[in-house]
């Protein structure tokens, strides 16, 4: 079973989520990053299940719509260890609403 880490930058990407989801009234925001983060947890059983997004880069998409994430991760097989480097909305990521 893989290790999962998050980058230091996470904390960043963390704080601006949450900043445009008070922005816009949004509910249960606790809970949302909880669901994000819960979600990354996949990747300790099925590291290669995120879409290629370069040659050493995945994917994960989480959600969709308005509760729609991706989390850019790197996967080091020989360290058995996956490294979230990049949370951000489906939105940012130019994903249709």
């Amino acid at each position: 079973m893989a290790r999962v880490e998050f980058a230091e930058r996470v904390t960043l990407d963390v704080d601006r989520i949450v900043e445009h989801l008070l922005a816009h009234e949004a509910a249960d925001i606790d809970a949302r990053i909880g669901d994000i983060i819960d979600a990354c947890s996949i990747l300790e059983r099925h590291p290669l299940i995120g879409r290629r997004v370069g040659a050493d880069l995945r994917e994960l998409v989480i959600g969709q719509g308005a509760r729609g994430y991706g989390a850019l991760y790197h996967h080091d097989a020989a360290a058995d260890l996956v490294l979230v480097l990049a949370l951000k909305s489906q939105r940012e990521a130019g994903c249709a609403p």
